[in-house]
């Protein structure tokens, strides 16, 4: 059988990095790791070919050789899908389909052959063996989760590295929280699964045997869901496997009570993970009750940030604006907390409802839905019917990431988190490749750019101030030239 494995292109979007990329001549972000894990589980005969639309383009060589086609994607990616599914329909290949887009509005694909739905390990197995036995039904879905111990390690051989950033993994999946609005308990449980150290281990050894010695992305939705393991086990075998290996950096998401756990976060930091993504989402003490998020509620957010930074490990911080309890005063008060905190990276989304979530099924039941999620984090548009008004949550979406983005207070939230940042002190190695990003913003940023006077205020500045972080500071200079171009373009 041969066999196409699909990635949709993304979007210019906030966290395709896509202008960033130009820097250091990548790609794209990362590879698919849903689609490389599933091309561990096909059997061994079939011949596989992956193409990832963010690295190359689909050709009619591609459609002519294949029978069928694996589809994976997320919301953010559905005009893409759209256009594979109508050239692979035409070339009469049979699709199959997966990941989040699909397992949650696979009602709305009806070009689409076979649906595999839910965790692969559970699904994929019975939709092979009817699908080689001439008898595969449209729809293979799941109520319970898999265990990921079992889980093969993904098939690291099908992409080209050298096009991406950074590379993938996955420790872990679930999450113990129940915040409205979020899909990933619906997707993956409260539950926390997951793999075993020796299996980390394993696709990190193979990952560097791949000559791979940039960052990775553990890509778990909240890492520290099992603090006991990481700390007695995962983190510690990570501390040496990482020895002689300074330029193998990690990141990852978290909850915001990393900030109550001063070993965990020493751990996490001597085991190089210098960036950790964490939803603030608010300050509104009754929009985090209103969307269930009690881990965040009845805290300084600014002084657990800052406990954060101190440990070695930067925030980038998702919020979300139009809760049902947000007044016109929410726009201010977001924007104090994220100047103030030296969150650098501030994800800021209107508030949208995803299929499968609480908030969803309470706005249905509302009659408060608009249509379809666009999966776009930073477009001032949202599928529901919000309390303060949709042009009153519009106009003070826009003026929000105006503020955010422009050049005097992204700048001024950089030196932020340069004072208060402080990490371990383990020697580091850049690459030629990294080396020559810095030289191209130093062209582009500081000779050119438009905004050259705030680049070279703030390079002055980190010279004077905190000279060992020149790296993170011209590495957050090129982010800011990225942000800028998508919230001008989101707005």
């Amino acid at each position: 059988m041969k066999t196409l494995l699909l990635y949709p292109e993304f979007p210019d979007t906030f966290w395709s990095f896509k202008h960033a990329l130009r820097f250091i001549r990548k790609k794209s972000h990362s590879p698919p790791l849903g689609l490389l894990t599933i091309a561990a589980m096909l059997p061994s005969e079939w011949e596989i070919r992956l193409v990832d639309l963010n690295i190359s383009n689909l050709t009619e060589q591609d459609l002519a050789w294949a029978d069928c086609a694996f589809i994976s994607a997320m919301a953010v990616q559905r005009k893409s899908v759209e256009q594979l599914v109508d050239r692979c329909n035409k070339a009469g290949i049979t699709i199959v389909a997966g990941g989040p887009l699909f397992t949650c509005e696979h009602e709305q694909f009806s070009d689409i052959d076979h649906f595999v739905l839910n965790e692969g390990e559970l699904t994929l197995p019975p939709f092979l063996e009817d699908f080689q036995n001439g008898r595969a039904g449209r729809l293979y879905q799941a109520k319970d989760f898999a265990d990921i111990r079992l889980t093969p390690a993904p098939r690291w051989e099908l992409p080209d590295l050298k096009k991406y950033a950074s590379m993938s993994i996955q420790f872990s999946r679930g999450c113990p929280f129940q915040c409205e609005f979020c899909n990933v308990t619906a997707l993956l449980g409260h539950k926390i699964r997951t793999k075993t150290t020796a299996q980390i281990i394993a696709e990190l050894d193979t990952l560097y045997a791949g000559k791979w010695r940039a960052s990775i992305f553990f890509v778990d939705d909240n890492f520290i869901g099992n603090k006991r393991y990481l700390k007695e086990d995962l983190l510690p075998a990570l501390i040496a496997w990482r020895k002689d290996k300074p330029r193998i950096t990690f990141f990852t998401e978290a909850s915001i009570n990393l900030a109550d756990d001063e070993e965990l976060m020493r751990l996490m930091a001597e085991a190089g993970f210098d960036t950790v993504f964490i939803g603030i989402e608010t300050p509104e003490e009754a929009s985090l009750n209103e969307c269930n998020k009690k881990q965040n509620q009845n805290r300084d957010l600014v002084a657990d940030v800052k406990k954060i930074h101190r440990a070695g490990i930067q925030v980038q911080g998702g919020f979300i604006v139009g809760f049902d309890n947000d007044t016109p005063s929410i726009f201010q008060k977001q924007l104090d907390l994220i100047q103030n905190s030296g969150i650098v990276t501030a994800m800021v989304g209107m508030l949208q409802a995803l299929p499968g979530t609480r908030l969803y099924r309470r706005l249905q039941d509302e009659d408060r839905l608009l249509g379809k999620n666009t999966g776009n984090n930073v477009a001032a548009d949202t599928n529901i019917i919000p309390v303060m008004g949709l042009e009153i949550l519009q106009d003070g979406y826009k003026t929000l990431l105006n503020n955010i983005y422009a050049p005097e207070y992204y700048y001024a939230r950089v030196k932020t988190f340069l004072r208060g940042y402080n990490p371990p002190k383990i020697k580091t190695r850049f690459s030629l490749q990294h080396k020559m990003a810095y030289l191209r913003a130093l062209l582009h940023l500081g000779i050119i750019g438009k905004d050259r006077l705030q680049y070279w205020k703030l390079i002055g500045w980190t010279l004077f101030h905190r000279p060992r972080l020149m790296p993170q500071a011209v590495t957050l200079a090129i982010y800011g030239y990225h942000f800028a171009k998508i919230c001008r373009k989101g707005i």
